[in-house]
């Protein structure tokens, strides 16, 4: 096992698509969604164990989740949980975390993961990630996952592949030709006809430096926050700096802040059961279905005439459903959610019209 690898699992998202089984007290990363025994975050952490060690292994979160995580993965040293004081988006992330893990390893490749994503071969994947890092090792090279797209799915970004790239053997290497962010459905359509878009996964691979010279090309403002505590990660001082520092970060995504400029940006294209689990329909299409097309989680459910359907009741409830068609109900606590599949691009919206008029104690 090569000993300069790394990995940074980016744990601070609230997971309001899922509301209200997730809430702001206990996001979607931190819910065993399959009743496997694992959440999602144990699961992400499994899967990459036998690449990069725990000891190597960072997860990033907002400082109200430090203590889930240091519960769900007891094998992290406290250390190795980096604790956001501001919600600021996936680049000053990936900063600080390239920073600090620069600081203990100036050799270290990094593969960054968000932490609450569904892999069904993970085996493949993780032969994947072996070859991504022996790829960016080579060079000065950020590399992404594609995903080979099997549907027109509006509701991821879009990476269209350019050339082969000319610096390595494996024929699933390609430099990126373009960014686009969730097309609608004509769009979408044309993309996977062409043969020529994949689904962006969110999943990254580079050298530390590599990633921090990429910032300070691209993202200069980032980058001069950052780079000023040089002398002060991996020390007691770091968490003091990041407290004073993060907050003042732009709230941007690394594909926005980088990876949508810089020129040496590729793409490995993969096939292992993937989904973002983003939506209550991408866990509808990755679970088990009764012989009507209902998906029950943790639900004693009585259907008359339903299908198509999801339902996730919790607690001692028997849900008794007739003449539902493609819905979405679930409920939470003191929140319960009624509503059609097709119009859950809107619960982001829903969620913040509860939290305005109801207040926060509902989301």
């Amino acid at each position: 096992m090569n000993s300069h690898r790394y990995c940074v699992i980016m744990c601070g998202g609230v997971g309001s698509r899922f509301w209200p089984l997730s809430r702001t007290e206990m996001p979607k990363q931190f819910l065993d969604f399959f009743g496997t025994g694992r959440t999602l975050l144990q699961m992400t952490a499994d899967r990459i164990r036998d690449v990069v060690p725990p000891e190597r292994t960072v997860v990033v979160t907002n400082r109200q989740y430090a203590s889930l995580v240091a519960e769900q993965l007891p094998e992290l040293a406290s250390e190795n949980i980096l604790c956001e004081p501001a919600r600021r988006n996936t680049s000053p992330c990936i900063c600080w975390a390239a920073h600090h893990i620069h600081a203990i390893d100036p050799e270290a490749s990094i593969v960054t993961l968000p932490s609450d994503h569904l892999i069904l071969r993970e085996d493949e994947f993780r032969e994947a990630i072996r070859e991504g890092f022996e790829f960016v090792e080579e060079g000065d090279r950020l590399l992404t996952l594609g995903i080979v797209p099997t549907s027109p799915h509006t509701g991821y970004g879009y990476i269209q592949l350019g050339e082969c790239a000319e610096e390595s053997s494996d024929s699933k290497l390609f430099k990126v030709k373009s960014f686009t962010e969730k097309p609608d459905e004509t769009m979408a359509r044309i993309f996977l006809e062409s043969g020529e878009f994949f689904w962006n996964s969110g999943m990254f691979l580079w050298k530390a430096d590599s990633i921090l010279k990429a910032f300070r090309k691209y993202a200069p403002e980032t980058a001069a926050l950052f780079d000023a505590g040089d002398t002060i990660y991996n020390t007691p001082e770091e968490i003091s700096f990041i407290d004073n520092t993060f907050p003042c970060a732009p709230s941007i995504s690394i594909d926005y802040a980088i990876m949508e400029k810089a020129d040496n940006v590729f793409m490995k294209t993969v096939e292992f059961g993937w989904s973002d689990l983003g939506s209550w329909k991408a866990l509808y299409d990755t679970s088990p279905r009764d012989t009507s097309g209902n998906v029950t989680r943790n639900s004693r459910l009585l259907t008359r005439n339903c299908s198509g359907s999801i339902f996730a009741v919790s607690g001692d409830k028997v849900v008794v459903a007739s003449g539902l068609e493609n819905f979405i109900v679930a409920d939470n606590g003191n929140a319960l959610l009624i509503c059609p599949l097709d119009e859950e691009q809107r619960l982001r919206q829903m969620v913040n019209d509860v939290k305005s008029r109801f207040g926060e104690d509902f989301v």
